[in-house]
């Protein structure tokens, strides 16, 4: 039987990519869903494709760097579906790509909101749910980028590093209580995050790093993530995995 089954999930940035592709593996297994965008049009494509496996599924429309709109869309899970038993806080950007000596700090800050003070609204909008229903698991969604650098994209890189400190720091504080916090790490993927965003020479230079010959799926992260959502990971905790074909070694 699906560890899915009965269960009520949560994703951000879940209008296309990593998030969209975990939405749909949650709900072949039986989970209900609430998915999270900014973008409507991306959101609603990703409902009717969640739909398709006859999952009951619910969209909110919100900016992960306004707390009051993250706690508005989690309140109205726990509403609709009865829990909020598992959340994978996925939802971020890359930002513009340039030496760091010359990065705008306005588009710096921005990375900062969205990358890693939204992973922190969504976990403390979360865990107090998760807290009273007795446990919980939440994924955040991370990267190579947490551990080492590429050059072009040092803030990118230091929000990523961001999202593995929370991740662990909430893993110390909640997995004697029932929560389970973990982050995946993916190498590059093919997304509409990262298309079109760096010319050929450095897209080549980024294959160069992944011994297994190319760039990931989004459905290939997905899977890491279902693990670690589910009862399989159960003694995973703090734990930052890595899905990067080879990238880090």
């Amino acid at each position: 039987m699906s560890d899915f089954l009965g269960k009520t999930g949560f994703i951000t940035g879940a209008g296309g990519g990593i998030g969209s592709a975990v939405a749909d593996l949650l709900a072949r297994e039986g989970a209900s869903l609430m998915l999270v965008d900014i973008d409507e049009a991306a959101l609603e494509q990703s409902r009717e494709q969640v739909k398709a496996h006859g999952g009951d599924v619910a969209t909110s429309v919100a900016d992960v760097t306004d707390p009051a709109q993250v706690r508005a869309a989690v309140d109205e899970t726990v509403a609709r579906f009865g829990a909020i038993d598992m959340a994978h806080n996925n939802a971020g950007i890359l930002g513009p790509i340039g030496p760091l000596a010359e990065y705008d700090l306005g588009a710096a800050r921005q990375l900062f909101d969205i990358n890693v003070f939204g992973v922190l609204n969504c976990m403390q909008a979360q865990i107090p749910h998760m807290l009273a229903a007795g446990g919980g698991s939440i994924v955040n969604t991370a990267s190579v980028s947490g551990i080492h650098a590429v050059p072009h994209i040092g803030v990118y890189t230091a929000t990523k590093h961001a999202v593995i400190g929370l991740t662990k720091a909430a893993a110390a504080d909640y997995s004697g209580q029932g929560i389970r916090v973990n982050c995946v790490c993916p190498g590059f993927v093919q997304t509409g995050m990262t298309a079109g965003r760096f010319d050929a020479a450095t897209e080549a230079a980024l294959a160069d790093q992944h011994p297994i010959g190319r760039f990931a799926e989004p459905e290939e992260i997905a899977e890491a993530v279902r693990w670690l959502l589910s009862g399989r990971a159960s003694f995973a905790a703090g734990s930052a995995v890595f899905v990067d074909g080879g990238q880090t070694i």
